[in-house]
């Protein structure tokens, strides 16, 4: 069964932003180098990537078969080297862009929700 993706959902920072932008998904750093998610798609896309933000021809990461749920990865040359717990965090991060537009699990401000009982 596949996910249904919303490319801009309601929490993603990015969603407001002028036409050309629409493949934007969101941003993160590894407090060392800033990069930018793209999506292959407005709606339902099956793949995004990830490159550095001021250079997007430098690709970082590829995921495919999103839709699908056959997720393969495949990483940017200059990447590839990288250790696996940097490369982990680093998938594990541009999952979250790519799904909400943020990189952190802090709730958006004001849309907290309480259940009392």
């Amino acid at each position: 069964m596949s996910l249904t993706i919303v490319a801009h959902g309601p929490d993603n920072p990015n969603r407001d932003r002028g036409p050309g932008v629409q493949l934007i998904r969101g941003t993160f750093t590894d407090k060392q180098t800033h990069f930018t998610v793209w999506s292959s798609a407005v709606e339902a896309p099956d793949s995004f990537q990830v490159a550095v933000t001021n250079n997007p021809a430098d690709l970082v990461l590829i995921v495919s078969g999103v839709n699908t749920g056959m997720l393969h990865a495949t990483w940017g040359e200059d990447w590839r080297a990288f250790v696996p717990d940097w490369k982990a965090w680093f998938q594990d991060t541009a999952f979250k862009v790519f799904y909400t537009g943020r990189a952190d699990d802090r709730p958006t401000p004001g849309k907290v929700r309480l259940c009392d009982g």
